[in-house]
């Protein structure tokens, strides 16, 4: 089984990625900082619900910009498959969520591997996100926000781009099981995260597996939803 894809050259392709990862960083690591200094804002001097409405105004202009650099790089390529970012409630993908969400304890059991096989440096310093200080202090309103990003707003962006384009891009140069792990390993890379690349890369397999059997973003979204949102909850024992 292979996706139809358009024609792009491999290089267009890695340059797509490329550009989606420098605009991530440029728009969340500096864009965003100097706009709110410029405007007399400062993330650690703001509130909880002040820090959490920074991180979803980060995140949403974050994934704008990934998905314009995908509809400049794709235009010309108008109109594409139907294939290439379906969205249905038609199917029964459904189904293939619930076995999605049958692997989450294994996704957990593999952080704990993960932890094993590469600790933290004892030299490591310990710091508290901002997610966890809110959920801390129990601010109803920061705790929502934050959900938002997690189970909402990261699904969205991230299926798109490593569901959406680059899964059926490798079905031109190879097997879709293939192409399902390559762009779960370059899933799990973009986190920057070598404690959480194990349960990364089968997490990937997951969403990219129900996404190859529905051809339906809606569904890969909705697990990866679903495990953020599991993720999420587990923080606020």
């Amino acid at each position: 089984m292979y996706l139809q894809v358009p024609k792009l050259k491999w290089q267009g392709k890695l340059m797509v990625m490329l550009l989606w990862v420098a605009s991530f960083w440029l728009v969340g690591s500096w864009i965003i900082p100097f706009l709110a200094h410029t405007a007399g804002f400062r993330k650690e001097f703001l509130t909880y619900r002040g820090q959490a409405l920074y991180s979803l105004l980060t995140d949403v202009a974050e994934g704008l910009a990934g998905i314009a650099i995908l509809h400049r790089c794709l235009a010309r390529f108008h109109p594409l498959p139907s294939d290439w970012f379906r969205f249905s409630l038609e199917g029964k993908w459904q189904f293939d969520v619930c076995l999605g969400c049958l692997m989450f304890p294994l996704v957990n059991r593999l952080s704990q591997v993960n932890l094993s096989l590469l600790p933290m440096l004892p030299s490591t310093p310990v710091t508290v996100s901002s997610v966890e200080q809110s959920i801390v202090a129990r601010d109803p309103v920061a705790m929502a926000l934050y959900a938002i990003v997690v189970s909402v707003c990261a699904p969205v962006w991230e299926e798109i781009v490593f569901r959406g384009f680059l899964l059926p891009s490798l079905t031109r140069y190879m097997p879709v099981w293939c192409s399902i792990l390559v762009s779960s390993v370059a899933f799990a890379l973009a986190h920057f995260n070598m404690q959480r690349m194990l349960p990364l890369v089968f997490l990937g397999v997951v969403m990219g597996a129900v996404f190859a059997r529905s051809r339906n973003l809606l569904a890969s979204m909705l697990l990866h939803s679903f495990w953020n949102a599991f993720v999420f909850l587990d923080l606020m024992k």
